[in-house]
């Protein structure tokens, strides 16, 4: 736990949109509010950018709504898989840069 709070700390900006996107999601899925920002190549040139659907599709997983998913971008099941990836491993990479810094300060 010490590890997270130090990660999240050191990554604020992720961290922040991090929680909004939980936090508007959340909103959406119990109680139908929705606070998305609303995808901006959409609203000048009316015209579906390839990650719009993409927050629908992750509500739609949440759901066990897989076809939904798919049906709403099927991009989700490439990002959603290397999203998870990348946090992992930029986790597991801040905890042994956290660990060696430790470990040579004698702490």
């Amino acid at each position: 736990m010490y590890f997270l709070k130090k990660y999240i700390i050191a990554n604020k900006l992720l961290s922040i949109v991090a929680f909004y996107f939980i936090v508007s999601i959340l909103l959406k899925i119990i109680f139908s509010i929705d606070i998305l920002i609303p995808c901006l190549w959409k609203t000048i040139f009316h015209i579906e950018c390839p990650g719009c659907g993409l927050t629908r599709a992750f509500i739609d997983i949440l759901h066990c709504n897989f076809i939904d998913a798919f049906n709403d971008n099927p991009l989700i099941f490439i990002v959603l898989p290397v999203g998870i990836f990348y946090l992992y491993f930029d986790f597991m990479k801040f905890r042994r840069k956290l660990k060696s810094t430790y470990t040579q300060h004698g702490i």
